[in-house]
């Protein structure tokens, strides 16, 4: 019984000194974002996306989580009729691996939900029904650089409808669910 005590109590120690020893760091996180309509009803579409973020590594075993809120302007572009912007805030919480080489230089991938969350109604004009939120799924790479800077690279699948909107086809109108899915560029500052 007493071993049974003794090894929980070295490894509950263990455990709290973990997060002791954690990394933790604020930075600024900003980028573009080309967008794709996932049934083919409208042309790639660039925007950008700028927020704070927050990046909590475990430096023993290269795990983290990396949790940003960032305001999103994506285009929507509907079958070259019009384009507007989905303007948004999005809320990326990723797992991510880091392997580093020294203090100046490491590679990631990531992986994670995204939740989003709608500022604006102005595209609405271009679908039947809208949702105010929506989740995604993120997969990405990436580099750290000089202890600061962050370069990545994610793709978004879109896992919620943004809407229904109505396809002109030659059957007739069709009424389809719309996913957004992106690639985005970014580039990181940590202090």
């Amino acid at each position: 019984m007493r071993k049974l005590v003794s090894i929980i109590v070295v490894m509950a120690c263990l455990l709290l000194a973990v997060p002791a020893q954690s990394q933790v760091k604020f930075g600024l996180k900003g980028g573009l974002d080309i967008s794709k309509l996932d049934n083919n009803i409208g042309d790639n579409t660039t925007g950008f996306f700028v927020g704070p973020m927050l990046d909590v590594t475990l430096p023993i075993l290269g795990l983290g989580i990396d949790v940003a809120a960032l305001y999103s302007q994506s285009g929507l572009d509907v079958n070259g009729a019009s384009s507007e912007k989905l303007k948004s805030v999005e809320v990326p919480v990723n797992l991510k691996w880091t392997l580093g080489f020294g203090s100046t230089f490491g590679v990631f991938v990531a992986a994670g939900p995204q939740f989003g969350f709608s500022l604006n109604d102005g595209w609405k004009n271009l679908m039947e029904e809208t949702n105010k939120s929506f989740v995604s799924v993120n997969v990405g790479a990436g580099l750290k650089l000089l202890r600061h800077l962050q370069v990545g690279v994610n793709y978004n699948i879109g896992a919620s409808k943004l809407g229904d909107i109505i396809v002109n086809t030659s059957d007739g109108n069709l009424r389809s669910g719309v996913r957004k899915n992106s690639w985005q560029v970014s580039l990181a500052y940590m202090f």
